[in-house]
């Protein structure tokens, strides 16, 4: 089962986890702590296999996922986590999502429906959906069939940790280090650490015909969609059921008033009119955002800049603009350019990740 539209992918399997281990069923979270070689996911992808032998989410299909889910109703069975390793060579090239000619490590990591397992689905859900950054930490004791997970905590990004966890404090530097998962040396056991991060947010300024298909495909990979414009009558939860919030403002000239814009924002511009998004445009380059991108001509995008020159904005900052917006694929439909548009989101996306 795949997360609904309007909940990411962490937050589900949180979700999935809180409910199962309130519920008094334990669950096995599989996740891939090493890989090497071309894969669907990245490492730190994680799915969750109930104690019905449902499975939710995905660590990319194929072979190696069939596999896992088997060897996880068997731990669900004896309780007993195990890392799976998988060496895959060039005859496997026909499987759909195997790795060619790499390797890859599966944690099968079993949670019991015990009160510290509860209390650590809860506050993970709880990180997730106040959207800051925070690590989940699994301690890991052994190898082989003597492996044992003492147990699971979060750290915030203030240092502190959900639950005692002692000589976590000598790997805490090398945190920020972390691009998505690590396994790290603690004494004479390990702690696999996957970095969770803050989600993006699209600020959609405009909510016609091309916003629509934007913030529900911005919303299906994973973003937090605010959707914004100076009709009450087009910027409506009912007209964007998927998207965390929609605004009604008093004119695009005031457009950026309450909103909280840094790296992590990223900024579409898709007014109903050249005027309005020169007016959002002109604001947005005051921000920090990690991405702007407008709708535009090639003639129409080089009309405003050269005005928005003439008003002292330097060369550099323009040439950082998407415009005209999204990846040349040829669409013309809004659904099409659409498609465009959040393909190149998850690309910048992507390239701030790694």
């Amino acid at each position: 089962m795949h997360p609904p539209r309007e909940m990411n992918e962490i937050e589900f399997l949180a979700k999935i986890a809180c409910e199962q281990l309130e519920a008094g069923q334990p669950l096995v979270l599989v996740s891939v702590m090493n890989l090497e070689g071309s894969t669907p996911r990245r490492i730190g992808t994680k799915m969750a296999v109930a104690a019905d032998g449902k499975c939710y989410g995905t660590i990319g299909g194929s072979l190696l996922e069939a596999d896992a889910i088997q060897k996880a109703r068997a731990v669900l069975g004896n309780g007993k986590p195990a890392i799976l390793s998988y060496e895959l060579s060039g005859k496997n090239v026909t499987a759909p999502g195997m790795i060619c000619g790499g390797s890859a490590e599966i944690l099968l990591d079993y949670l019991a429906p015990t009160a510290e397992n509860r209390e650590l689905s809860r506050r993970w859900l709880d990180a997730v959906r106040s959207g800051k950054e925070f690590y989940l930490l699994t301690h890991l004791k052994g190898e082989g069939d003597n492996l044992e997970v003492p147990g699971h905590n979060l750290m915030y990004s203030d240092g502190e940790t959900l639950f005692p966890m002692p000589g976590i404090e000598k790997v805490q530097p090398e945190l920020r280090n972390i691009s998505d998962t690590a396994v790290l040396p603690l004494g004479d056991t390990r702690v696999m650490v996957d970095r969770i991060r803050r989600l993006k947010t699209l600020y959609c300024f405009g909510a016609g015909h091309v916003a629509v298909p934007t913030a529900h495909l911005a919303a299906l990979v994973g973003f937090r969609v605010v959707v914004i414009d100076d009709r009450q009558e087009f910027a409506s939860a009912e007209r964007f059921p998927e998207a965390n919030e929609t605004r009604v403002i008093r004119d695009f000239n005031r457009a950026f008033e309450e909103l909280e814009i840094d790296e992590d924002s990223f900024i579409v511009i898709v007014t109903r009119g050249h005027q309005y998004d020169r007016e959002v445009l002109e604001q947005s380059l005051k921000t920090s955002a990690g991405y702007i991108g407008m709708i535009s001509s090639r003639k129409k995008r080089d009309a405003i800049y050269a005005y928005l020159a003439a008003q002292g904005v330097k060369k550099e900052r323009l040439e950082q603009v998407h415009s005209p917006i999204g990846v040349n694929i040829g669409g013309e439909t809004p659904e099409e350019i659409a498609v465009s548009i959040v393909a190149e989101l998850i690309q910048v996306r992507s390239q701030q990740r790694a």
